[in-house]
């Protein structure tokens, strides 16, 4: 089973700005200090610097050489951040046309061959043929109630490595998600009217219950 550090609190996450295209930058690893730019598409939430080096330094050392997958990748921060600290492959899953162009154009920029960037609706691409992955970001548009029934195909559907890290992202208004049982929370933060949480599917002592 990983082991994650206890953290520190987690930073405000600010709203992304508005009115025009933005930048993401890459904050540790073989591209640290690279901006990128990101598409301007309504609802989009990039993650901000400070809250990615929280969110890493929970994930560390449990990056380097496992199969990500960003879903609802947006600006693709979260996993252009993996493949930068050397994860072997990362899945990033995109509805909108030009974001997911945008990231394409920026693994080009970067000179990587090890993300796939996949342009669909999160939930229609999980019903197709599953691959496991190991560590998995989850930050969907608020106030769409995406979150539980992508949770319940991920674990039903075998995307899921048996060891997996989940990281998820929610309004703090939502009510209490019903996940499913072998998701153990390791980590459990709020900042304004966010939450964040990271998971470990812990299959072990599930099938022990």
């Amino acid at each position: 089973m990983p082991r994650v550090k206890p953290s520190r609190n987690i930073p405000n996450k600010s709203p992304a700005p508005q009115g025009k295209s933005g930048f993401v930058r890459i904050i540790s690893g073989q591209w640290k200090g690279r901006k990128l730019p990101v598409k301007d598409v309504e609802g989009l939430r990039p993650t901000t610097d400070r809250v990615k080096e929280t969110i890493f330094n929970w994930l560390a050392p449990h990056v380097r050489g496992v199969r990500c997958l960003d879903l609802f990748a947006g600006s693709g921060g979260l996993g252009l951040e993996a493949l930068s600290r050397y994860a072997e492959q990362v899945t990033l899953v995109e509805m909108d046309k030009g974001a997911a162009d945008q990231i394409r154009k920026n693994l080009t920029a970067l000179g990587s061959s090890k993300g796939l960037v996949i342009q669909s609706d999160a939930v229609s691409w999980l019903q197709g043929p599953a691959t496991p992955f190991d560590l998995v970001f989850l930050d969907p548009p608020f106030r769409r109630e995406l979150l539980p029934q992508v949770c319940d195909l991920l674990e039903q559907h075998g995307w899921l490595a048996p060891d997996a890290l989940i990281y998820l992202e929610r309004e703090k208004e939502m009510a209490d998600l019903a996940l499913p049982a072998s998701w153990q929370l390791l980590k459990d933060k709020q900042a304004g009217q966010v939450c964040y949480q990271l998971y470990l599917r812990d299959t072990k002592n599930d099938a022990a219950v």
